[in-house]
């Protein structure tokens, strides 16, 4: 164990901050027997101010830095992967319960006599509650610790579904359903845990294991759901997702520890105190009233929406993002058109979702040798902005255009026989190489891009594929039956893949002239003149412009999916 940290005076230049995906803590905040200091005038006081004033009373406060082999980052290999491999499952299930409830559609509708239309709202409901319950859970993780905010997520989860499953009229399934979506935490924690056991330099093949969990969990959904809907009532499909969802709780329990760092610097020096030393957590001393200020939650939550709609490099990726995500909540609901021309049944139609989850795949490993490439390239030339921003976007330069190949060509494919149904799935799995690599590529863009507004960033990002997804289902299925007359499959997706033509140009726009783009961006632009004037100072400047809780020294990914 590292011993007590040495008493030595604290300097401004000494607070480390940034806003991204990872230990949001105090880093270097030493015992002081310093004069009064105060606050920056120019700003309201805040927590940053609050644990700088703790030195002026004598106090030690433990930091990243004393403890350093103590926390996440320390954690043996097999440990880690082993964490990640439950926050995989964690995942599976949460995107899981996103996309089963499509299977239970006909029954719902037969027993409570609502049309095909209004069941999906359902799927709808869950799925843009989904989008605002990630934003509302982030901060609590932040502050509490990535293990309860989860464990809480998943109760509260499991408990809404079983109103679902036990509805006695409709009204119930829909108020079960959109707060079991707002109650759902999402990748606003599990990727932050990612931040916490990897430095920003090494955590992308962390990352690309969880973006692949996220993706890959809306299409088991459908896989599984075809066996439920032909074999089983349609309840089956809720009280399939509550059993899953209390496994993983349990499993998450039993196998993942904390592995927040100022929860863990906190829970170091409640053993250091029990063995003598008067040691405190970054937080340990600051009373909670002042801890929870309903300001600063408030700026946290706001920044991500407001970015998203000020920022063009956010705006353009986090649209490109969502878009390919919601593609597959509307091919939930028209690969039933599609394939039923070809006489599938329910198991068969849940089956061909599985050319997707290979798109997914294929993807996954695609970027392993790629994620390496980046590191060497960074490396070489650290002093080049395209190798440390810009290169980041390069394996999607070739990947993306599966976007648009998929549409068109699922389009053409779509028509029935004569025309083999093989075609339709080689196109939906380049669907999933595109979608994969979207999610996977504009993440690392955002986070390298924004540095200390990391988090804010992604946030739209996750913030607008679960919005968009919710959205589409509705229009999904009247989309594809009312355009174009004989050919309404083909014309349907034929507009679809006009719309992404255009998205996906805006990768190349953003790959050639990405630093342009920034310099205009009033965000990117703070973050540069902040970086001129030295790390520690700009870090610490741009959390308190921001209205940040003190923060690590690691700038790391987002925490949002």
């Amino acid at each position: 164990m590292v011993g007590t940290p040495a008493i030595e005076p604290v300097t401004e230049d000494k607070l480390h901050t940034s806003d991204g995906l990872s230990s949001d803590d105090t880093d270097v905040i030493s015992h002081a027997p310093a004069p009064n200091t105060q606050p920056n005038q120019g700003h309201n006081k805040t927590n940053i101010d609050q644990v700088e004033n703790l030195q002026t009373i004598g106090h030690i406060i433990l930091t990243e830095e004393s403890c350093y082999e103590e926390l996440g980052f320390c954690f043996p290999t097999w440990r880690k992967w082993m964490i990640i491999l439950v926050i995989f499952l964690v995942q599976v299930s949460m995107n899981f319960n996103t996309s089963l409830y499509s299977n239970a559609l006909t029954g719902i509708s037969e027993e409570f006599g609502v049309s095909m239309q209004a069941a999906r709202c359902g799927a709808m409901i869950y799925l843009v509650t989904y989008a605002f319950g990630c934003e509302l859970w982030a901060p609590w993780s932040e502050e509490l610790g990535r293990k309860p905010i989860l464990q809480l997520s998943m109760l509260l989860v499991n408990i809404w579904q079983l109103p679902v499953a036990l509805a006695p009229n409709f009204a119930t399934i829909m108020v079960g359903r959109a707060f079991g979506g707002l109650s759902l935490a999402g990748g606003s924690v599990t990727l932050g845990m990612v931040a916490d056991m990897w430095e920003s330099d090494t955590q992308q093949y962390a990352v690309a294991c969880v973006v692949f969990s996220s993706v890959a969990g809306s299409v088991f959904g459908p896989i599984v759901g075809g066996f439920v809907e032909e074999y089983l009532e349609w309840r089956w499909a809720i009280w399939i997702q509550l059993i899953f969802g209390g496994f993983v709780q349990i499993i998450h329990l039993l196998f993942v520890p904390e592995t927040r760092t100022t929860v863990m610097l906190g829970q170091i020096a409640k053993k250091r105190r029990k063995n003598g030393e008067e040691v405190y957590g970054p937080y340990d001393l600051i009373p909670w009233k002042e801890r929870f200020s309903m300001k600063e939650i408030g700026i946290t939550w706001i920044r991500p929406f407001k970015m998203f709609l000020t920022e063009p490099i956010v705006l353009t990726l986090s649209l490109l993002s969502g878009f390919s995500d919601a593609l597959i909540f509307m091919f939930i609901q028209s690969f039933g058109l599609v394939y039923e021309q070809w006489g599938f049944g329910a198991v068969a139609l849940g089956l061909s979702f599985i050319p997707i989850l290979v798109g997914y795949i294929i993807a996954w490993i695609s970027f392993i040798p790629v994620i390496q490439r980046n590191m060497n390239e960074r490396n070489c030339k650290p002093d080049d902005e395209k190798a440390q921003y810009e290169s980041r976007l390069w394996w999607l330069l070739y990947t993306v255009p599966c976007l648009p190949i998929g549409l068109i060509g699922f389009a053409w494919t779509s028509g029935g026989p004569p025309i083999h149904w093989m075609g339709t799935m080689v196109f939906s799995a380049m669907v999933g190489i595109a979608n994969y690599s979207i999610y996977m590529a504009t993440i690392d863009y955002m986070v390298c891009a924004y540095g200390p507004y990391a988090a804010s960033a992604t946030g739209g990002n996750g913030f607008s594929r679960d919005i968009l997804a919710g959205i589409l289902t509705i229009p999904a299925t009247p989309f594809f039956e009312n355009i174009g007359g004989e050919r309404h499959l083909e014309y349907a997706s034929t507009i679809l893949f006009c719309i992404s033509v255009v998205l996906v140009a805006s990768v190349y726009v953003i790959y050639w002239y990405g630093a342009e783009l920034r310099k205009r961006s009033p965000f990117a632009q703070q973050l540069s003149a902040s970086q001129a004037t030295g790390p520690s100072h700009s870090r610490r400047a741009s959390a308190i412009a921001m209205g940040s809780k003190p923060v690590s020294r690691r700038t790391s990914l987002s925490y949002h999916q």
